[in-house]
């Protein structure tokens, strides 16, 4: 399917900022994280949006560990299309480079917020939106 993604160059900078700020792991942990808050927005990207690939390089491996099946699943119900899809790559660099950009803007406007507060606040929001 594909070996590795990359983010745009813009976003080369923000995963490191990010990773430094909130101190949750490495690089790749902030990138799974973008990836997952990017896919739980109610809107769904277009192909012909996609950025640059002059970024920070991921491994499947790196980026997903053993659970590159569950993050593809995730891909494949958003968008109604099978987990041998050819544009399943072009989806998750999507929703990485997305991602990553909306938790620098909430980051941009509240400086203080740590990694731990951050992933608390998304995690109960999400479970509201699913209570509710």
């Amino acid at each position: 399917m594909f070996n590795s993604i990359k983010t745009s160059k813009e976003n080369k900078i923000v995963v490191t900022e990010l990773s430094r700020k909130f101190n949750l792991g490495a690089e790749n942990i902030i990138a799974r994280i973008a990836l997952a808050y990017s896919l739980s927005q109610d809107r769904l990207l277009s192909l012909t949006d996609i950025a640059d690939s002059q970024g920070k390089e991921y491994s499947k491996n790196v980026l997903f560990g053993n659970n590159s099946s569950y993050y593809i699943g995730l891909i494949c119900v958003k968008y109604g299309i099978y987990k041998t899809d050819k544009d399943i790559p072009k989806y998750v660099k999507m929703h990485i480079d997305d991602g990553l950009q909306l938790m620098n803007k909430e980051l941009r406007s509240n400086p203080n917020l740590n990694g731990y507060d951050y992933l608390i606040d998304k995690i109960t929001h999400g479970l509201e939106d699913i209570i509710c």
